[in-house]
């Protein structure tokens, strides 16, 4: 068996990482002409470090992350409605990390490149379409950096994990037009920054339609490190108004920012120093997809954000996609047929990412946050008194149960 996969993402790459190690040969195809340390912080989740773990990756990923031992959530105005350790320290055999999106990928580019040798990873090669007939997939990629003749591979499986605005899923669901907007632009930024509270601990100030997050992702030196940080507001209202053009992760100025991030307090912190100090700033729209009927068609399916894109609430938009990875290796070395594979690893994964993708339209565990500011948009004298700590807790462990990474131990 041969597979093919579109995109040298967090999810193409450990896809590829995944079927090494069960003894399939993978070869993957990037749109990008070089795979670069690009992005902000992103979390992953002990469910999901675990996987990473059997990659035999956990002192790489200490080398450039961060283990996160506690979050905090904490009202526009930073009172505090809830906290809680997290990964090793909440009693996960593994860790959280907080960690910058492209030296994740950087790390496992490496592994990919050291793993599968050099020539595993195609770059400047963009999926443009695909055939199939009874006994494979033969892809077309074009030349996206060049403009050159391009390239076409055949393989027994095609993997799409080619983002957002896959060309995979769009040749299955031609119509299903532009991403879910909700409203509310993004923008994020890192930066150096003395070390806040125990290096280790992330804050998220403020409901759905307005908050501000702030956690460490690299190890720090010399008292600093590198401080990740997002401003959400909703600027629109989705029903009538269309995702910003051009927005996804275009440049932001700071006197563009600066007026939202005022309106945050995280206690002990100057955010706006923050912000001004941060050298680049980009500007995202919050956007997702609708669950789908069906990933899998014959040979070619669909993974990470080209299959269940979702909200950024609750750390698990890069997680579901190495979980889906691993799921995706483990069918494909076990199943019989192929096709048999890919139905599978669509039967397990697709119900459970739909769940993930719902609960965060609703807030996933921030939603916490907005039941305490809609009971008490003023403040509050003692947070018993607005949200009871059995309803809260509800709210926070029932999202984390359901999405699969629920610990028991608070702080």
């Amino acid at each position: 068996m041969t597979v093919l996969i579109a995109g040298a993402g967090i999810g193409g790459l450990t896809t590829a990482l995944m079927l090494h190690q069960r003894g399939i040969k993978a070869c993957l195809y990037e749109a990008a002409e070089t795979v670069r340390e690009i992005g902000v912080g992103i979390n992953i989740l002990p469910h999901a470090i675990r996987e990473l773990d059997g990659l035999g990756l956990l002192a790489a990923l200490d080398e450039v992350g961060v283990r996160t031992r506690e979050l905090r959530y904490l009202t526009r105005a930073g009172q505090e409605v809830w906290r809680e350790v997290r990964g090793t320290d909440a009693g996960h055999d593994v860790p959280q990390f907080s960690i910058h999106r492209g030296r994740l990928q950087a790390l496992l580019y490496k592994a990919v490149l050291e793993r599968l040798g050099p020539d595993s990873v195609h770059t400047g090669r963009r999926l443009s379409g695909f055939i199939q007939d009874e006994a494979g997939v033969t892809a077309h990629f074009t030349d996206s950096a060049g403009g050159g003749e391009g390239e076409t591979a055949r393989a027994s499986v095609l993997i799409c994990a080619d983002g957002i605005h896959s060309v995979g899923r769009r040749s299955f669901y031609p119509s299903e037009g532009l991403p879910s907007w909700n409203g509310v632009v993004m923008w994020r930024g890192a930066t150096e920054w003395p070390v806040w509270q125990d290096g280790r601990t992330m804050a998220i100030a403020g409901g759905f339609s307005g908050k501000f997050v702030l956690y460490p992702i690299a190890p720090s030196h010399d008292g600093r490190q590198l401080m990740n940080w997002v401003v959400n507001i909703r600027l629109k209202d989705p029903q009538t108004s269309p995702p910003p053009p051009d927005s996804w992760s275009r440049p932001a100025a700071h006197a563009r920012v600066l007026p939202y991030a005022r309106r945050f307090t995280v206690p002990n912190f100057d955010i706006e120093s923050l912000v001004r100090a941060t050298p680049q700033i980009f500007e995202y729209p919050m956007a997702d997809r609708d669950p789908l009927p069906r990933w899998s068609f014959g040979y070619v399916t669909l993974l990470g954000d080209a299959a269940h894109p979702m909200y950024p609430v609750g750390s698990n938009g890069a997680s579901q996609a190495i979980l889906d990875a691993r799921c995706l290796a483990d069918c494909l070395k076990s199943a019989e047929h192929p096709r048999a594979a890919l139905w599978q690893y669509e039967q397990q994964r697709l119900p459970a990412t739909a769940e993930v993708v719902a609960l965060n339209r609703g807030g996933g565990p921030e939603r916490v946050i907005d039941e305490v500011e809609k009971r008490a948009p003023a403040g509050f004298e003692n947070i018993d008194d607005v949200l009871s700590e059995a309803d809260r807790q509800a709210l926070v462990r029932g999202y984390a149960q359901t999405a699969g990474f629920h610990a028991v131990r608070r702080v």
